[in-house]
């Protein structure tokens, strides 16, 4: 090998592998055991019995043997104490030292004649316990000697001349593993222990722990090896005590000149941390970023006391910011760039965060306009120190630091993304911070909200660009152009990407279409970063359109002047083409919420109650179903807004019951209207039907009508002779659609008023028409007039049967349903399986009707 291992490691290899060895050479000995008796020949009659197999050592040797030596030197440690502490006093000065020499040295050479017969284990718990030995020498030697000497300043120079004495030590037996760290956590000691006898405390401590963590960092850099990982451990604890240390008592300074000394501090930890960053082989990065937190907290530390709060955290901000060039900086090492970047990055995500939290709690105030609309009250201001200046400050600061990033690292959208969203939000406050008039204010979050939807629409990815760059790009990987040539007239468009379906779109802003006469096609990672970044720049234009909106209702002008503009520029970005599908989708619903809720807005204004608003509010669904598939793409998402429309107008309009008829009625005329057409005939057909008989039996109640079928059984009458013509003339068409809404148009209402008409005609009359229609259905095995006509007929039959029930309810005794309840459960549990066959061959049986 070209790099052969210390013997010590080498000897650890060789011991697992002589102990994985042992196992498996018992595992063997066992099988060939057993199979040798599988083949001895047996007793005549006695069947042949595999041997119990033997139970493996649950220990091995080697573990057994280091157990041993630790109880071993356990026992040896407890003695050794209790001589100390107890038996002390019963010999003389020249006995205790006689003893105390002896065993120390003993314990201490005792690992070289055992090194050398090759007991690298014992070796290891004899020295351990020498290490003790010198521990307790310490000890009494204090105890005796220098019992006037302060404690704490005996413990530092002990702990010194301990920590030299066991490096000495180790390096001279290297094969011994215990005497190396036991130095290197000793030597943590002495100058804490210092400190803390000349009455240090606070940032004097800092310094001790500074000075410790100096002397283990160039342990660690100039003696490499196997010192490196113990003293850059330790080093690493003493830094980031001393660097806790600095930080609070930074934070707990209440002027310039009490945070100085705590930002010489936190100077210098930063510049230990840097340096073993730039010289250390690992954890480069990590030492890098506390060290640059350790320069921000130091920079920033004597400006904090004289700011508020808020503007302290920017200036702490402008400090960190400029850590995110370290990525363009060559000249350091990579790691280092990594550690700067991500320190400044975290100070600026913190910083963020709590910006973004003031601009939730801004957009949420503002929702104190739907106590009182049109009131025509200015909103109080969100701060009144001059405090909240600092949050659009620092979202500016950190989105101009993303936007920077965005060329860094072209491939990465998370930048592109942030500083769309933390742009927005600056911009979208400041107004509301200045202080400024309500129409300023207005003016200045429209244009920011209209720029930010620009720029959502601008957007374009691989999955959401328009055919005609689609075509290009097909055509460019073909080796020709849509019209039979370049687009300049000079050459082909080549694909980046090599994707045979076109994984590239026509790039738009990556390069020029003029000059060379190429068209480039776009990648699929910036293709995806401008994808996300379109994405919430559209999610930030819908939040600010949303509160724009909610602010705009304090007055009647403004709902008006921001309702139709939001509307308008709704409406031009839904037919906007080269936009994404996604966009264009949000842009055409949103233009229809608008426009009904400036339909309710002009019906406010007149004054009219509110069950009267809803008629115009169905002149917007109207105008969807009209342009139809004029639409395009944003044909669906129209029509789904154009549905919760109808929605707002029928929920409008339930406080009168003759108004609700007439917008259920207009509603039902504008879905028939839709279902003329062949693609939505099943999507509002129904809905159609559904609205002129909630319209009937809605007008019918509010006329106060007793008998329903003086008008429903001509329209029923219509409707089956209608559906029978259907029928003839499409034999494939269901029954439902033929005849469910002329029977529903009789049935239902007619359902609802027996079970308020005490006489016996009404349920005579309407059981015998059930009766009919469920035969009828029954023979032509048609599935509308049998479970219509069979649904009512069951609920004729119930009420028929409902004063009988309750007198019969009344006679029993208390305990006689449950009981009844409890036999037909057990009966049903017991048959369970059969009816789970009846009940699927009665669905399968309904299902073949038509």
């Amino acid at each position: 090998m070209d790099n052969p291992l210390p013997p010590a490691e080498e000897l650890v290899l060789i011991d697992r592998e002589l102990i994985q060895l042992d196992a498996r050479r018992h595992f063997l000995l066992s099988r060939r055991a057993w199979l040798l008796g599988a083949q001895a020949p047996q007793a005549w009659g006695a069947p042949a019995r595999p041997p119990v197999p033997v139970q493996g050592a649950e220990a091995s040797a080697p573990g057994a043997q280091n157990v041993l030596l630790v109880l071993g030197a356990v026992l040896l440690a407890v003695a050794a104490l209790a001589f100390t502490l107890v038996s002390w006093g019963s010999l003389g000065i020249a006995g205790r030292s006689a003893v105390l020499a002896v065993v120390t040295a003993a314990a201490l050479g005792a690992p070289v004649a055992l090194l050398r017969r090759g007991l690298r284990s014992t070796a290891e718990a004899v020295g351990a316990v020498g290490l003790l030995l010198t521990v307790l020498d310490a000890y009494a030697l204090y105890a005796v000697g220098m019992p006037e000497v302060d404690g704490t300043a005996y413990a530092a120079a002990a702990a010194a001349v301990l920590a030299a004495g066991w490096a000495g030590y180790g390096r001279s037996l290297p094969a011994l593993r215990i005497p190396v760290p036991a130095a290197l956590l000793t030597a943590q000691l002495p100058l804490p222990l210092a400190a803390l006898a000349a009455g240090a405390a606070g940032l004097d401590m800092a310094w001790a722990l500074l000075g410790t963590a100096a002397l283990d960092a160039a342990l660690a850099l100039l003696r490499p090896g196997r010192w490196t990982r113990w003293a850059g451990a330790a080093g690493s604890v003493a830094g980031g005590a001393a660097l806790l240390t600095g930080l609070v008592e930074s934070a707990a300074a209440e002027s310039t000149g009490a945070a100085l000394a705590p930002s010489v501090r936190l100077a210098a930890v930063a510049a230990l941390a840097l340096v073993v960053a730039w010289r250390a082989s690992g954890m480069r990065a990590a030492f890098a970023t506390a060290g640059a937190l350790a320069a921000v907290a130091a920079l920033g530390g004597p400006v904090r006391p004289e700011l508020s709060p808020s503007w302290a955290a920017v200036a702490y901000l402008v400090v960190a910011l400029p850590l995110v060039g370290a990525l363009r900086v060559s000249a350091l090492p990579e790691p280092v760039r990594r550690g700067l970047a991500l320190a400044g990055a975290g100070v600026a995500v913190l910083q963020a965060v709590a910006s973004v939290a003031w601009v939730a709690t801004v957009l949420v105030d503002r929702l104190r306009v739907l106590e009182e609309v049109w009131s025509v009250t200015t909103p109080a201001p969100a701060t009144a120190d001059g405090s909240g200046f600092a949050a659009p400050v620092s979202l500016l600061l950190t989105a101009g630091a993303a936007w920077w990033l965005v060329r860094v690292l072209p491939g990465r959208p998370e930048p592109g993304v942030v500083a769309v969203v933390l742009g927005w939000a600056a911009l979208f406050t400041a107004p509301v911070v200045l202080e400024a008039a309500p129409g300023a204010v207005f003016a200045a979050q429209l244009a920011v909200t209209l720029a930010t939807g620009l720029l959502a629409l601008r957007s374009t990815t691989t999955a959401g660009a328009d055919a005609p760059a689609k075509a290009a790009a097909t055509a460019a990987a073909a080796g020709g152009s849509p019209t039979g040539g370049s687009p300049t007239g000079a050459g082909t468009a080549p694909v980046g990407d090599g994707n045979p379906a076109g994984a590239g779109t026509a790039a738009v802003g990556d390069g020029s279409l003029a000059g060379a006469g190429t068209v480039p096609v776009a990648g699929t990672a910036p293709a995806a970063r401008r994808g996300l970044v379109g994405v919430a720049a559209g999610v930030c234009a819908l939040v600010g359109a949303l509160s724009v909106s909610v602010a705009a209702l304090d007055g009647r002008l403004a709902t008006f002047g921001v309702l139709g503009l939001l509307g308008a520029a709704c409406a031009a970005g839904a037919a906007y083409r080269p936009a994404p599908e996604w966009a264009r989708a949000g842009a055409a619903a949103l233009a229809v919420g608008y426009a009904a809720l400036l339909a309710v807005a002009l019906g406010a204004l007149l004054e009219r109650p509110v069950a009267w608003w809803a008629p115009p509010v169905l002149v917007v669904p109207a105008a969807v179903a009209a342009l139809g598939p004029r639409l395009g793409v944003v044909r669906v998402p129209a029509e789904v807004a154009a549905a919760a429309s109808g929605l707002l107008a029928v929920a409008l309009a339930t406080g009168d019951a003759p108004v609700l008829a007439l917008v259920l009625a207009l509603a039902g005329v504008v879905c028939a209207a839709a279902a003329v057409r062949p693609e939505r005939r099943s999507a509002a057909g129904w809905p159609a039907g559904v609205l002129f008989l909630a319209a009937t039996w809605v007008r019918l109640a509010a006329s106060e009508v007793t008998v329903p079928e003086a008008y429903t059984l001509p329209v029923t009458a219509a409707a089956l002779a209608v559906g029978f013509l259907r029928r003839r003339r499409d034999p494939l068409a269901g029954s439902w659609t033929a005849y469910g809404p002329g029977l529903a148009a009789t049935l239902l209402p007619s359902t609802l008023a027996v079970w308020g008409d005490p006489h016996w005609l009404r349920p005579l009359l309407l059981g015998t028409a059930a009766l009919g229609v469920t035969l009828a259905g029954a023979r032509g095995r048609l599935r509308a007039p049998l479970l219509l006509g069979g649904a009512t007929l069951t609920a004729v039959a119930l009420h028929e049967l409902t004063p009988y029930v309750i007198q019969v309810v009344d006679a029993l005794p208390r305990w006689l349903p449950p009981a009844l309840a409890g036999v037909l459960l057990l009966a049903v549990g017991a048959t369970y399986e059969k009816r789970l066959r009846d009940a699927r061959r009665l669905r399968e049986a309904i299902g073949r009707l038509r």
